[in-house]
């Protein structure tokens, strides 16, 4: 797959290839950065931060999601809001801080996730997804919809169900989409 260079956006969450990002951006490293990728069409690494601070240092975890920026706004309080789409895994492999805060890193592209039918024992997942998507309004709306394949249904329920953020992360790194499946069925039956 080869390593490429991303700038990197430590956050308090987990990103999922094809899941939406939305972010209120005021800090200048961050407006830079989005710039940049905006006018270049190139994607930033989203990584879930471990210890820290989204606005200060801080240790991420090693597996994340690149990001591209689909919309922007300019908000009422004179911040930028961007809305960004996940694309694809990647496991950083070095990071550094430049000298304007921002960090950036080589990072190596994980194999996509093939899709894969829902199983039967599955099939009352996607309409209840599709009524909390088309819920959730605006956020969902420019978002590909794929209710029969199961990754995708999977990702799509591990953004919007109340689980711990160290759990997301393991469903990101491990890419085992029937042991996600059961996980979200514990969840909803809660």
């Amino acid at each position: 797959m080869g390593i490429m260079q991303v700038p990197l956006f430590p956050l308090n969450t987990v990103l999922f290839p094809g899941g939406p990002l939305p972010l209120r951006v005021f800090e200048p490293r961050y407006l830079d950065m989005i710039s940049r990728c905006m006018k270049e069409d190139a994607p930033f690494g989203v990584l879930l931060i471990r210890d820290g601070h989204e606005a200060g240092p801080a240790t991420t975890h090693h597996v994340g999601t690149l990001a591209r920026v689909t919309d922007w706004y300019q908000g009422s309080d004179g911040l930028l809001g961007i809305t960004a789409i996940g694309t694809e895994r990647f496991r950083l492999h070095s990071a550094e801080r430049l000298g304007d805060g921002l960090n950036v890193g080589e990072v190596e592209l994980l194999p996509p996730t093939l899709p894969m039918v829902l199983p039967n024992e599955y099939k009352a997942l996607p309409p209840i997804l599709e009524s909390v998507l088309n819920d959730l309004g605006r956020l969902y709306e420019g978002i590909e919809r794929a209710y029969d394949d199961a990754a995708w249904v999977a990702r799509r329920f591990m953004e919007i169900l109340p689980i711990d953020l160290e759990t997301k992360q393991a469903v990101l790194e491990n890419d085992d989409i029937s042991a996600c499946l059961r996980l979200v069925e514990e969840v909803l039956h809660q």
